[in-house]
């Protein structure tokens, strides 16, 4: 991978996400990526408005975004939980994409264990503080709770505890992100900062160590 598109002006980057709490996230990256790139990148999610596509469709919407629309690259952004047994962990997710599409050096397949909302859970005190509840933070590594209860369903349960409203992916996703240190969460989350450093190094910036 390397700095490989360091020399163009601009590096074009499709990310396929499932939906709206990914889309979300948008602004807050683009905002850490301006704090360690010299060129920012043109990001243009791909909202699935469900799941990211599987087996052959999966390789025809990436065939399509890096020939007839230009991208110099692909990145596939899906959870392990997706309300079926699809996946096993991050690494078998990231496994089955990759052999989807088929040998793709353009292409990169990256995992949000167990759902997005784990890389919301190391902010849990702006979660406290805009839900209204004050249940404690789920314990062990973020992207290790579980499937049976995943992040995104302890987040859901903290709203209904607070009794202000109920938990909006989109609006309090980026409520949650917004102000925050997108490294805080890096830190604790590897496949975060794997997806992080993917578009890193493709657009020749310092990788997160």
């Amino acid at each position: 991978m390397g700095n490989e598109y360091h020399w163009r002006q601009t590096v074009k980057i499709a990310i396929i996400v499932e939906g709206k709490t990914e889309t979300a996230f948008m602004p807050i990256l683009r905002k850490f990526l301006e704090s360690r790139l010299q060129q920012m990148p043109k990001l243009d999610t791909k909202p699935q408005h469900g799941r990211i596509p599987k087996e052959n469709k999966l390789k025809r919407v990436v065939k399509n975004f890096l020939g007839k629309d230009g991208y110099d690259a692909v990145i596939a952004l899906t959870d392990v939980y997706t309300g079926t047994k699809d996946f096993k962990d991050a690494g078998d997710a990231k496994a089955q994409m990759k052999k989807w599409v088929g040998e793709n050096p353009k292409f990169y397949p990256h995992a949000a264990s167990h759902d997005f909302e784990a890389w919301l859970l190391p902010f849990w005190s702006k979660i406290q503080q805009i839900s209204g509840g004050n249940r404690a933070i789920p314990s062990g590594s973020p992207e290790l709770v579980n499937h049976n209860n995943p992040p995104s369903y302890r987040i859901k349960e903290i709203f209904e505890q607070g009794k202000r409203r109920s938990y909006d992916k989109a609006r309090d996703a980026k409520r949650i992100l917004e102000g925050q240190n997108l490294m805080e969460a890096a830190a604790v989350c590897p496949e975060l900062k794997a997806f992080l450093n993917t578009i890193l190094s493709l657009c020749g910036g310092e990788l997160i160590p």
